[in-house]
């Protein structure tokens, strides 16, 4: 997991360098005037739900620590809803962005966004997929706590898509 890890710092900090180069040199005010505002309000509360889930993820692994398997099994569950919706908010404001007019082939705005966040939202999914996978993994209230290394190895990974949105979000939405 460090390695992939790794890896993937490394992609999000050429993609974020190549966002803030290209920021950087663009002669027009960033982002330009003719394109569409990004939804601000409600991404902010996207990024609650995402936080959110950070916590109940959290609260998860002192369950496997604590060996309290229904308390596990919740807190897995409230953790793949809540970055279901953050993908589902995620995709609705997308679709809302391609109907007023911002596309990652007309402008290196676009590009650069849908870039950007489409990569992030790529990462959440995958973590999505795996957090539903690892809760189906359970057997009504049991789990198997000798097999547990697999939840730890997934709260990185999901703290490491949090902490990824934690530089994104500021950075393309508010600076």
């Amino acid at each position: 997991m460090v390695m992939l890890l790794a890896a993937e710092t490394m992609l999000f900090t050429g993609l974020i360098g190549a966002y803030v180069v290209l920021r950087g040199a663009s002669p027009a005010p960033w982002p330009p005037p003719d394109q569409p505002r990004l939804p601000l309000a409600v991404t902010g509360i996207n990024t609650a739900v995402l936080f959110l889930s950070a916590l109940t993820m959290f609260l998860g692994t002192r369950a496997l620590a604590g060996r309290r398997s229904r308390a596990l099994r919740l807190a897995l569950i409230e953790t793949t809803l809540l970055g279901t919706a953050f993908l589902v908010i995620q995709g609705t404001e997308w679709v809302r962005l391609v109907l007023h007019g911002l596309s990652a082939s007309e402008s290196l705005y676009g590009a650069t966004f849908y870039t950007l966040i489409g990569v992030h939202g790529v990462h959440v999914l995958a973590a999505v997929v795996w957090l539903a996978w690892v809760t189906a993994r359970f057997r009504g209230d049991r789990f198997s706590f000798r097999k547990a290394a697999g939840v730890e190895v997934l709260s990185l990974y999901w703290y490491y898509v949090c902490g990824v949105w934690a530089v994104l979000f500021p950075l393309v939405y508010l600076a």
